[in-house]
């Protein structure tokens, strides 16, 4: 007899002589482990030791199962939610016994253990032949794995998917697969200890809802709808053989491809064919199932619905945000390594703060009038609402559809501009002149008012003289800034109601010359406004015309909080969640927070509420009766337009713009005024569902603030007690240079600001000095022309001309000689060496 047969025979004596399972690992070491080791020389010792340090048990935990993302409908909860997407570390929902149907069991047993029902978790005959084929091939057979050691396994590989790095993810799959001696063992002995603990159903049905059927999906429910389009319930005999057939080689067998369908024919005709020869079916069931070829017309093959590139097409990039919080969200856990690991088990229902219609109709109005790609320049626009007075997230538009797979299409982006780098990879866009509301709010805090008056004149300043305290921001500051203002906008004087009304860069540089930029900054601060790339916010003197980076939605939660009576809120966009038990959990608390008082607010939006009844914004005027305030804003370069605006109820921010370049969207066709027709559309729209209403009135002490009204009597003094005057007032003094005037040389002759003029502290009030050079001069008019020319020689001007015109006909000749005009006119302040021209009636001019 040979060795070999000598050691088979040697095996099923041992077997013969097994007295029930309490002696299984004696019998597995002496049929496994015994051949095995005539080739590898393993130790016995070391692999019993090895099984025996194992628990006695796994327990059959939760599975893995699908979160979805629910929109509310409209404003109001009344009318329901609506599924925007399903989002899941593995396609998998869960089912019960009752819900799968009685042909995937059979096939199941037939395909995969036919003694299921009949062994204890390990199949001694399966061990026997492993046994053999082990020590004729020299390795580790799969033969010997029963259902509940192959349940053992992929419990273990679904372990692994949660694993936070890649690397231990990797590490435990590998693992988990392992064809060992050390791995049968450990599979074996935790099949025994879960045969212990629960039924066979129990282990059938979590096998079932377990098993990876190719890809991500994973569950026999999953697999029903991925391919055939049908709950596992209802599963006919070729549907369930073949789902069946895939377990075994996902890979190779799996029916998202053509390429697959003859293995798992093959496969499946060897199940139908079983479950026929063990009584499950009828012969005329058997051979109606094998005539179904597994080809495009049996094989119904779904689109992948799992994560946000399967979401709504109208809230993929709100789905992505909020699976990019769930970190945030306290109830799944106490920190965000157990929030993370909650939302991988799965099995939650998340209603979001999103409103569908108005999300839809923001949408829409994104994807009319801003392209997925351009020829002439990298376009992208976001459009973002927050509920005022609460921070929830209403809209999340974007121009570009989401794709965050390894090959997304042209124009297609996994990028989210409306949010920070952390949670969408933007790092958001020069906001212009939707900045300098910020720097409005500090003006009003330090107790100044809207109708002072700043010098708009200068358009280089030296920023040496502008105050940055903080010590982060970059400052000191020093050197010339030079800038300009839009459309010709400016003058020498302009309140800063109107310099906000009209968007006037040079009157806003006067502003934050006069302010500290630390304090500006901390203005925008506490309406929750940061960079979106999370650099703290730079302080440099132009920062004040828009020069950070910042993401909509941070700009539509700032404007939001002016609206709210200077309560900032940060946004939210989780509302509750139901977990997988029904029971229903808090979503994102509500956070929010005073920023401002309630008197600096209301003076705040009064010159927004102008800028769009009359200023920048009037495009964007809906004229529905609801008040909006806003404010435009654009890049020097205008390679980025904003519209940023709120009514009571709704604040929205919208963004057109370079995606990156500097491209002018003045070159884009009606570039200028996209932003203002998607604000229109989508404020319409929310002002419908939300309504709004009015505005309060500033505060008088805001209006007037601690300006100062200019005195008239500086004309006249001296250059000293001019600057005395006016500096004692908070003012400052220059000297602009000298004119021509009739007062004594020296004195103050002109300022740069009328006389009465609210201004504001700190302006610059130039004035020019007297060169006492100009005389008054007489009045000659009604006196004959060589009369006329004595005095006026008399008075010291020497440069005098005639102009003659002739007495008409019909006229009186009495008039000869006589002056009838003279420029300049009498009582005109003038030089000497000017030249007086006098008018003279004459009966003949020669």
């Amino acid at each position: 007899m040979s060795a070999q047969n000598q050691k088979a025979s040697g095996v099923i004596g041992a077997i013969g002589g097994m007295l029930g399972l309490s002696a299984l690992a004696g019998v597995l070491v002496t049929v496994m482990v015994t051949p095995a080791l005539a080739v590898s020389s393993m130790a016995a010792s070391n692999t019993i030791g090895i099984f025996e340090g194992l628990p006695e048990y796994i327990k059959i935990n939760e599975q893995t199962q699908r979160n979805v993302l629910y929109a509310q409908e409209t404003d109001d909860p009344a009318d329901g939610y609506r599924q925007i997407a399903i989002v899941f570390a593995e396609d998998r929902e869960e089912v019960a016994w009752d819900e799968v149907s009685q042909f995937v069991k059979d096939a199941t047993v037939a395909g995969e253990d036919r003694r299921f029902y009949d062994h204890g978790g390990v199949d001694l005959q399966g061990i026997v032949r492993a046994a053999i084929g082990n020590v004729t091939s020299g390795g580790v057979q799969s033969g010997a794995s029963t259902l509940t050691m192959q349940l053992v396994k992929n419990i273990f590989v679904n372990e692994s998917l949660k694993a936070e790095t890649e690397e231990d993810r990797d590490r435990l799959y590998a693992e988990a697969q392992e064809q060992s001696l050390e791995r049968k063992l450990k599979e074996a002995k935790l099949a025994i200890g879960l045969e212990k603990e629960y039924t066979k159903d129990e282990i059938l049905l979590a096998y079932l809802n377990l098993a990876n059927f190719g890809g991500n999906t994973y569950g026999i429910q999953a697999a029903a709808q991925q391919y055939f389009g049908v709950d596992a319930i209802d599963l006919t005999i070729a549907q369930a053989a073949s789902l069946i057939a895939i377990v075994q080689y996902p890979n190779e067998r799996s029916l998202e491809t053509p390429d697959n369908y003859a293995s798992n024919q093959e496969r499946r005709d060897y199940i139908i064919r079983t479950m026929a020869s063990e009584g499950y079916i009828t012969e005329a069931e058997r051979d109606e199932a094998l005539a179904i070829a597994v080809d495009e017309e049996f094989v119904n093959l779904s689109e992948r619905q799992s994560g946000c590139i399967a979401a709504n097409r109208n809230a993929q990039q709100f789905c992505d945000y909020v699976v990019k919080n769930i970190k945030n969200l306290e109830s799944l856990g106490a920190t965000e390594e157990e929030r993370l690991d909650n939302w991988r088990l799965g099995g939650y229902e998340i209603y979001t703060t999103l409103n569908f219609k108005l999300q839809a109709a923001a949408q829409k109005k994104v994807r009319e009038n801003v392209p997925t790609r351009s020829t002439i320049l990298n376009i992208g626009s976001v459009a973002t609402s927050v509920e005022v007075g609460t921070g929830r997230i209403l809209t999340m538009a974007q121009n570009r559809p989401f794709n965050d797979s390894q090959t997304p299409k042209q124009g297609q982006t996994a990028v989210n501009y409306a949010t920070d780098r952390d949670y969408g990879g933007s790092s958001g866009f020069q906001v212009g002149s939707t900045y300098k509301i910020f720097a409005l709010v500090e003006w009003l805090k330090q107790g100044r008012g809207l109708n002072e008056v700043v010098d708009a004149s200068r358009f280089e300043l030296n920023q040496a003289a502008f105050l940055d305290t903080c010590d982060d921001g970059g400052g000191p500051w020093g050197g010339p800034w030079k800038f300009k203002n839009s459309g010709g906008a400016g003058g020498a004087a302009m309140s800063v109601f109107n310099a906000t009304v009209n968007s006037v860069n040079s009157a806003y540089a006067s502003i934050a010359e006069q302010l500290d930029q630390c304090q500006i900054r901390a203005a925008a601060e506490s309406l929750g406004v940061h960079r979106a790339d999370g650099d703290p916010l730079e302080t440099n003197p132009s920062a004040v015309l828009g020069t950070n980076n910042i993401a909509p939605l941070t700009m539509a939660a700032a404007f939001a909080g002016i609206a709210n009576g200077g309560v900032f809120c940060e946004p939210i966009a989780v509302d509750r969640i139901v977990d997988r038990d029904g029971v229903e959990l808090d979503g994102q608390t509500q956070d929010c927070r005073r920023a401002m008082t309630a008197e600096v607010a209301a003076a705040t939006a009064a010159p927004m509420a102008t800028v769009i009844t009359g200023g920048t914004a009037t495009a964007s005027n809906i004229g529905d009766g609801v008040p909006i305030i806003g404010k435009t804003g654009s890049t020097d370069s205008f390679n980025q337009t904003w519209m940023v605006g709120s009514t009571r109820k709704v604040a929205t921010a919208v963004w057109v713009g370079n995606v990156k370049g500097q491209v002018s969207m003045l070159n884009y066709p009606g570039g200028s005024g996209i932003r203002h027709i998607i604000f229109r559309g989508i404020m319409a729209e929310a002002n419908r569902q939300y309504g709004g209403g009015g505005f309060p009135a500033p505060p008088a002490n805001l209006l007037a603030g601690s300006g100062v009204k200019l005195p008239g009597d500086v004309i006249g003094m001296t250059q000293e007690q001019a600057k005395s005057l006016l500096e004692g007032l908070g003012l400052r003094f220059e000297v602009a240079g000298q004119v021509d005037s009739a007062l004594e040389a020296g004195r103050v002759a002109t300022m740069s600001f009328s006389p009465g003029t609210l201004l504001a502290r700190g302006t610059i009030v130039k004035v020019s000095i007297s060169r006492g050079n100009l005389v008054e001069l007489p009045n000659v008019v009604g006196q004959l022309y060589d009369d006329a020319v004595a005095a006026l020689n008399s008075a010291g001007f020497t440069n005098v001309s005639e102009a003659c015109v002739v007495i008409p006909v019909d006229g009186d000749p009495g008039q000869d000689g006589i002056v009838t005009a003279q420029n300049p006119a009498g009582g005109a302040k003038i030089k000497y060496e000017r030249t007086i021209q006098l008018t003279v009636s004459r009966v003949v001019c020669s």
